[in-house]
């Protein structure tokens, strides 16, 4: 346990170094990579989202993609697609970005629902189904999606089901006066993110994530958690609840999280933490509106934790 406390510990300052202020969105992000899921992260252009999965990525000695989704991309351009060879008379498969292991996804509301929804199997099954061939992706396979908020021009809002292939959704905001300051003064001689050195290998992430699987999680935790899953399928504010999947999701990120904290066992206040970065986005409130939908889905789920009897 101590060497895996020490490797996170590593890697949360690699990326702290070139991400200043925003140790609680690091450490979220840490979560879903640690938990085999997918984060997405979302707020205003301009604040860090895309530094952030930078540093993620270059923090770890593995393949890196990035893609820039823009309103005219196809699914091919993610996938891959079959170019026919003349010399061999054959088609040949050129994989696309895709296949990789960590993906940036920038801005990816700024690309149609179809091609959204290319990404879809590969982050719920780590495969990709291209003209009646499975090719599979190789592990670990983690993306890193950023957006802005739909109301912004040239957005196209993420459908439930892709919403629900992201273990957490964390928003940024604006760093304090002092944190920008230092931002001013640290990006004179450059970017940061780009002289950051991988500090942790594949094998090592690989075995950081079995350990994860491995946390202890007590019956009155699991009974805590099926509770707070519960009452969003019954709030009089919500007209979706969470899923199955959902309630698994929150497991094994909190899992995840008391790993990254130190321990082999999980705690009622992981599960408190955790609720509202990996349900808010799960659940549809009543209404036609989307405006300040996830602001309400956020006060809903906290109006839940605080109705809940927390185990002792």
């Amino acid at each position: 346990m101590s060497d895996a406390h020490s490797l996170i510990a590593a890697l949360e300052r690699n990326i702290s170094s070139a991400v200043l202020g925003k140790p609680e969105p690091i450490q979220l992000t840490l979560v879903a990579l640690l938990a085999e899921g997918h984060i997405l992260v979302e707020d205003v252009p301009g604040v860090g989202k895309t530094s952030l999965a930078k540093s993620i990525a270059r923090s770890i000695n593995c393949d890196f993609k990035r893609l820039q989704f823009t309103p005219d991309m196809l699914p091919s351009d993610i996938l891959g697609s079959s170019v026919y060879l003349p010399n061999l008379g054959d088609f040949e498969f050129r994989r696309g970005p895709i296949f990789t292991h960590v993906l940036l996804a920038d801005e990816i509301n700024r690309t149609t629902p179809r091609t959204q929804s290319a990404l879809l199997e590969a982050m719920s099954e780590g495969q990709v189904s291209i003209e009646g061939q499975t090719h599979q992706l190789e592990a670990p396979f983690f993306v890193l999606a950023t957006q802005n908020p739909f109301e912004y021009e040239g957005t196209y809002p993420l459908p439930e089901n892709q919403l629900d292939r992201f273990m957490l959704c964390v928003e940024l905001g604006y760093p304090a006066r002092d944190v920008e300051r230092a931002v001013l003064t640290q990006h004179r001689s450059g970017e940061p993110v780009d002289k950051l050195q991988p500090v942790i290998s594949l094998e090592q992430l690989r075995g950081l994530q079995q350990q994860a699987r491995e946390v202890r999680v007590d019956d009155s935790i699991n009974d805590y958690l099926l509770d707070i899953v519960a009452a969003t399928r019954s709030h009089e504010q919500l007209q979706l609840g969470v899923s199955t999947r959902g309630a698994l999701t929150l497991y094994r990120a909190c899992q995840s999280l008391a790993l990254i904290l130190g321990r082999n066992f999980v705690v009622p206040d992981d599960v408190k933490r955790l609720a509202v970065p990996v349900l808010a986005h799960r659940v549809v409130c009543r209404g036609v509106l989307r405006e300040g939908q996830r602001q309400r889905a956020q006060l809903a789920i906290r109006q839940i934790l605080g109705k809940i009897p927390v185990p002792a």
